[in-house]
């Protein structure tokens, strides 16, 4: 077994090693006030280019690399998060031979497959899920979980204290306080959560169906704000151009801005991942919505609501669950956004009217 623990990140060592972003330029689609929030949280929009992580256009993918090899230069107390070789190093994609057939013939070839490993979620020493997911963006995914699935109320609530790489997969290790962990334990999952399942594992109809206050933002989106949204966030789908088995999520402001994508072979998973980015870049959501490369099902309705955004645009079909629980929390729903048409299913009142 590999074990990589995660750098120190509490205030005392921060501050004992100097830890802070190194320069960078700035040529991403990213606003200037998020890019301010992003380097005071010590997220980059740039990847670690040092581990051999492909450039992403818009949002630091692989989420703390080079921030983590600055801050363990100087102590020896912190462990690098992500040494290679190992599986978190392929950043997502593995390469293996196939066999193309044609009308003329066969030919051997080698393609690029989208990682999907078992990901372990660990609160205080006790295994609560097992979720399949592609091992990538790792700390903004137990984040985004650990607020979508209501275990914490705040980023402040959690520290990751350490990412394990195993022989049939990778162990997020994590710690809430003594308060939350109760209630952890009564809605623990047994059962393993599937790449296409957001809520698998749940023992009981009510935990399953677990209601949510409605969502207060105030915001409304223009349709043309939509439209250049998902439009954009193709750009920002690195993963999913290697191999064509990736789902996205998008985060835009309310002119339709994209300020950030995160991927996943699951398309919660994704959402997960874009939640933790933001929160532990300390960007309230509320003024913007979140576009998707998926059909839009209950779960990811759950998850928006639990985020406090306001409306999800996807480019494919909603389910009745989805559209029913998307109204008692206020979330809007769009769908079928292609084209340059869509469809609102639920809450019309997110969308403005065209002017």
């Amino acid at each position: 077994m590999l074990s990589r623990n995660v750098a120190c990140r509490s205030a005392a060592c921060r501050r004992k090693i100097g830890l802070r972003a190194p320069a960078r330029p700035w040529r991403t689609t990213v606003v200037p006030d998020i890019m301010l929030q992003l380097r005071r949280h010590g997220v980059s929009p740039w990847p670690d280019r040092s581990a051999g992580a492909r450039a992403h256009p818009v949002f630091n993918r692989q989420g703390l690399g080079h921030i983590m090899d600055h801050a363990t230069a100087g102590a020896a107390t912190c462990a690098p998060l992500f040494p290679a070789p190992s599986l978190l190093a392929r950043h997502g994609v593995r390469h293996v031979p196939a066999t193309v057939c044609t009308a003329t013939g066969m030919a051997g070839r080698e393609e690029a497959v989208i990682d999907e490993v078992p990901v372990g979620l660990v609160y205080a020493g006790d295994l609560f899920a097992v979720m399949l997911a592609t091992p990538t963006d790792l700390e903004d995914f137990a984040t985004g979980f650990s607020l979508s699935e209501g275990i914490v109320g705040d980023a402040g609530e959690l520290a990751v204290t350490a990412i394990d790489e195993l022989a049939d997969g990778v162990r997020i290790r994590m710690e809430v306080p003594v308060e939350r962990l109760a209630a952890l334990l009564r809605r623990k999952r047994n059962l393993m959560g599937g790449s296409g399942c957001g809520r698998c594992g749940t023992d009981s109809f009510a935990e399953t169906l677990r209601p949510l206050d409605p969502v207060r933002s105030t915001a409304r989106i223009a349709p043309d704000a939509i439209r250049r949204a998902m439009a954009a966030l193709p750009s920002g789908q690195m993963l999913n151009r290697q191999t064509g088995a990736v789902h996205a999520a998008g985060f835009a402001w309310a002119d339709g801005e994209l300020v950030a994508v995160r991927e996943d072979v699951g398309r919660h998973n994704a959402l997960d991942k874009l939640i933790g980015a933001l929160a532990r870049a300390g960007i309230d959501p509320a003024g913007g919505f979140v576009v998707v490369s998926s059909r839009c099902s209950f779960e990811m309705v759950h998850k928006t609501a639990a985020a406090g955004i306001p409306l999800i645009a996807a480019i494919s079909a909603p389910t009745s669950l989805c559209v029913g629980f998307a109204e008692t929390v206020g979330v809007g729903v769009v769908a079928y956004v292609r084209d340059g048409r869509f469809t609102v299913y639920a809450v019309p009142s997110r969308v403005a009217a065209p002017v």
